[in-house]
């Protein structure tokens, strides 16, 4: 599934990496804890979370994740997204909860990572 095919699924707004929207994803994973991300989320390439801070996209940068949705109408701010335009990461803003996102992206075929 692509972020474009992600992005219009979840009616989700992209923030930053639209040009990032024909890239492939297979595994999502989500968290709102970073430590869990790092432990268990390896082979993902879209991070699903509803925290909002650096940490964030600092993670996203050390598993080679290409996007991450943020849930519950989250909005990072221009620090955030001036991280993500640095380390090429597109983002994505959904107003769904973090478990509906995930059914939507499931049914519509993404697996888990773990």
């Amino acid at each position: 599934m692509t972020i474009k095919e992600m992005q219009r699924v979840l009616n989700a707004k992209f923030l930053y990496g639209e040009e990032l929207a024909d890239l492939d994803a297979q595994f999502v994973f989500s968290a709102d804890m970073m430590s869990d991300v790092l432990a268990y989320g390896g082979k993902c390439s879209i991070l699903i979370t509803g925290l909002c801070n650096p940490q964030v996209v600092r993670t996203a940068e050390m598993l080679d994740i290409v996007c991450i949705i943020f849930v519950r109408g989250k909005m990072p701010d221009e620090h955030m997204l001036a991280l993500a335009r640095g380390k090429n990461i597109a983002i994505l803003a959904t107003d769904h909860y973090m478990f509906t996102t995930c059914g939507i992206l499931y049914e519509n075929g993404l697996q888990g990572g773990a």
